[in-house]
């Protein structure tokens, strides 16, 4: 995980992954009204000095990592899942080989 950037750069990324995960009704999510609200609830005031509001980012930028770590995953494994059984003549294309021509125009 690299640096942790900004609480609200953070914030944003994380609202954005959500919206990749669930869609056009993120906003209906329980984990999106949960992200808003602990973000709402350590932010840092005049009156205190909030330790909790660094440990809050930190926690959010893993979580961030994660989901972020999950969709490229899912791309990844429709692109280059195998599709079951293959030829022998589709395996030689994937390789790039041509398979031999049999004797007698049979193949």
């Amino acid at each position: 995980m690299a640096a942790l950037g900004g609480p609200v750069r953070t914030l944003r990324a994380l609202l954005r992954e959500l919206r990749h995960a669930a869609g056009r009704s993120y906003r209906d999510s329980p984990a999106y009204r949960h992200v808003l609200a602990a973000f709402r609830a350590h932010r840092v005031t005049s009156e205190k000095l909030c330790r909790a509001q660094q440990e809050l980012h930190f926690q959010a930028a893993t979580y961030l990592c994660l989901l972020r770590s999950v969709r490229e995953h899912e791309a990844l494994h429709r692109e280059y899942h195998g599709r079951g059984e293959r030829s022998p003549k589709e395996v030689a294309g994937l390789v790039g080989f041509r398979l031999p021509q049999q004797p007698g125009g049979k193949g």
